[in-house]
């Protein structure tokens, strides 16, 4: 067991996170005092640092089965290690801060391939997770202890391995009195169900599907590359959503599978959205249409699950938004309109900005690891206990 203690009564960590969308690498510069469930965070600095199209293109194909070999996702590895060391020091410059005074970094890491429950046409696979950013390089280049490869040790007790934001959410965004869903629309959607008063045993956490990933990569397609993404969900404003296309979307079985569940590009990558666009394509869509149905997909989809899923148990106040998805004006619009009993809002209100938070949040991991602190919810992913999840590379 760690015995890592601060040198001063609060500790100064960045937090790394590389998500599903594969558009680059946020770093938060974070206070941390306390511990445990008392643990306060204060967000000093945040920087992100964009993958060009290059980049996003190779990632794409090592999250692809069969179109990368053992020779990419090993240079990868380090490579990407040597980019979240990049980010790290240019948040914490910006931060007026130097590397000295940072007690560690925290990574994410870049997930390639996510296995929770491996197909049963092979005895040699078991469920697992692959995220690339290699922790040695990170140390190295950065100077300080470097936490990440969170994931593996919640699925060697049985769990999925995700999501892992709900603990964050449970220490920094729990209230006495109102219960709030804590949705972020990364690449992948996944929410946090935070009863009002929840402890560790009342959170409750899932994938509830797509989150920009179909929709950023119907616009790549659509545009012929000109746009990475719809802008504030200006090209799905101009459209509207195609209803049958929609019902076929939402009839995917991942939909009505209970929790807990966990998902990725394995279910919503390229091949998904390549199906979308063909029916879109056969049903004569313009690209404002076909965008708008993408958006109503992952606008759909979040607040199907909550209806499915939470609202028969527990009372639902608020639904805070974080993630590249609450600057998509057209999709709050639209996730809003599914949910008019819940108040919708931004995470910023909350004193964690929405591109922000989940950087803050692994920060908060590798905080707790170090403190040899549990931070896991069996709850949530379905493990059969909590674990200190975290493996540690020293400079």
């Amino acid at each position: 067991m760690l015995s890592w203690r601060p040198r001063r009564p609060y500790a100064l960590a960045v937090g790394l996170m590389s998500g599903t969308s594969l558009d680059g690498v946020d770093a938060a510069v974070v206070r941390f005092e306390g511990e445990g469930l008392g643990t306060t965070a204060e967000l000093l600095h945040f920087h992100t640092q964009p993958y060009d199209e290059p980049l996003r293109e190779a990632l794409r194909r090592l999250c692809e089965p069969g179109a990368a070999d053992v020779q990419d996702l090993c240079g990868m590895n380090a490579w990407l290690g040597g980019r979240f060391a990049e980010a790290a020091r240019a948040a914490v410059s910006e931060a007026g801060l130097a590397m000295a005074d940072i007690d560690f970094v925290s990574s994410h890491g870049q997930t390639v391939w996510h296995m929770p429950e491996p197909p049963a046409n092979s005895p040699f696979l078991a469920p697992s997770t692959l995220q690339l950013g290699d922790l040695s390089v990170l140390a190295a280049r950065t100077g300080v202890p470097a936490v990440g490869d969170f994931r593996p040790a919640d699925m060697a007790h049985g769990g999925q391995g995700a999501p892992l934001v709900p603990y964050g959410d449970l220490v920094l965004l729990r209230h006495p009195d109102r219960g709030r869903l804590l949705q972020n629309i990364g690449g992948i959607g996944n929410c946090t169900v935070l009863p009002a008063g929840a402890g560790p045993d009342d959170v409750a956490g899932f994938d509830t599907g797509p989150g920009n990933m179909v929709i950023d990569r119907v616009v790549q397609r659509l545009t012929d590359g000109r746009l990475a993404y719809d802008a504030d969900g200006a090209l799905a404003a101009q459209g509207t959503a195609h209803e049958g296309l929609l019902a076929e979307l939402l009839a995917h079985p991942y939909f009505v599978q209970p929790p807990p569940k966990s998902t990725g590009r394995e279910l919503f990558g390229s091949d998904y959205a390549a199906e979308l666009l063909a029916r879109a394509e056969s049903l004569g869509l313009s690209t404002a249409d076909a965008v708008a149905t993408a958006t109503a997909l992952t606008a759909r989809s979040i607040a199907d699950a909550l209806r499915r899923f939470v609202l028969p148990h527990l009372r639902i106040d608020e639904v805070i938004v974080s993630g590249g998805g609450a600057r998509n004006r057209t999709l709050m619009r639209m996730l809003a309109e599914r949910l008019p009993e819940q108040r919708v809002a931004d995470s910023g209100e909350f004193g964690l900005p929405g591109d922000a938070k989940e950087a803050v949040l692994f920060a908060l991991l590798g905080y707790h690891f170090l403190l040899g602190i549990p931070n896991s919810l069996p709850s949530v992913t379905g493990a059969s206990r909590a674990a200190v999840m975290g493996k540690l590379a020293l400079p």
